[in-house]
């Protein structure tokens, strides 16, 4: 435990740190908190007010808090916030309700609301992205540039490029996304972030399970205008490859992202440029249509949005069971 927090017992009573090792990341153990949902909500609405603080969850079952924050804010100032809030909600009469108190549930909704169209916008755009690779898909087909697209890449295979792109595909394998979900997975499930753990189980299987569902159903043939350098015996459409990269490294990213906010544009697009280079490649190796790519982005970002909902939507009401 943090230094910081030496007298922490005898300056802030109401708060007790219970982890602070990562930089920019805190749990608490608020005095009062179990069971008072209304507190919960309370302690939520008032530090997202702070501009340091970028993410916080009270768990009223627990009694816990878990704050996220800017790296360089310290800890021993975001318990004494916390010891004043718990303190200023003390002072309301003991008999308002989560449903009568008009004026504490205002305080506690309307600080949340941008919070939650920042979120909103965000899968808007998402939403709107996997319409227009439909959309694009649609105008490949109907074309025919398939075929130009797949006969224009065979002109740029090199034996470099050929290993260099079979090591990428492999990024795309169930195996390398079972020893990556199973290695994250197991540590959210430890910190006890269950609710993080699931939402990582619900996109690996989803994704598995749908993409081989679509192709059962679709049953489209693989390109066969040269011989594959990679295995390559399902259905094509979609591309399992691009769907399940999409929809697992992006909820990973995600997750990471929300852990790590001081590293949050390098996370996210670093994950971006990996999905990108997974479906080049089976483009490049000719196992897949490009139609079959731009639709199984499609449904693994639409998918990934179902994901991210999943995780954020009891979370900002404050029933997450996550700390």
């Amino acid at each position: 435990m943090n230094g910081n927090f030496s007298n922490l017992s005898n300056e802030h009573s109401l708060i007790q740190a219970i982890h602070t090792a990562v930089k920019g990341r805190a749990r608490f153990k608020v005095k009062g908190l179990h069971l008072s949902e209304l507190l919960g909500k309370y302690i939520e609405s008032r530090l997202l007010q702070e501009k340091n603080i970028t993410q916080v969850s009270a768990n009223h079952l627990t009694g816990n808090v878990l704050v996220i924050f800017s790296p360089d804010f310290k800890h021993s100032a975001i318990a004494s916030r916390l010891h004043d809030i718990v303190l200023d909600y003390q002072k309301f009469p003991k008999n308002l309700s989560i449903t009568t108190a008009a004026e504490p549930i205002q305080l506690v909704t309307l600080p949340m609301q941008p919070q939650l169209d920042k979120l909103n916008s965000q899968l808007i755009l998402g939403a709107a992205a996997a319409t227009t690779l439909v959309l694009s898909s649609g105008i490949l087909y109907k074309n025919g540039l398939d075929t130009s697209i797949l006969l224009g890449l065979q002109k740029l295979h090199t034996p470099l490029l050929d290993a260099i792109m079979k090591g990428i595909t492999f990024l795309g394998e169930p195996v390398v996304f079972l020893s990556i979900c199973s290695a994250l997975g197991i540590n959210l499930w430890q910190n006890q972030r269950h609710r993080e753990a699931t939402t990582l189980g619900i996109a690996t299987l989803g994704a598995v399970g749908l993409n081989v569902l679509f192709k059962e159903i679709f049953r489209r043939a693989r390109p066969t205008h040269w011989d594959y350098i990679v295995n390559a015996v399902h259905y094509s459409f979609p591309s399992g490859h691009a769907m399940v990269s999409t929809a697992i490294y992006g909820c990973i990213a995600y997750i990471l992202a929300k852990q790590f906010p001081q590293w949050r544009k390098q996370i996210l697009s670093s994950t971006t440029v990996i999905i990108l280079a997974v479906g080049f490649s089976r483009l490049y190796l000719g196992v897949h249509w490009p139609t079959d790519v731009l639709a199984g982005y499609a449904a693994g970002l639409l998918w990934l949005i179902f994901c991210i909902l999943y995780l954020e939507w009891q979370p900002n009401y404050g029933f997450s069971t996550n700390f």
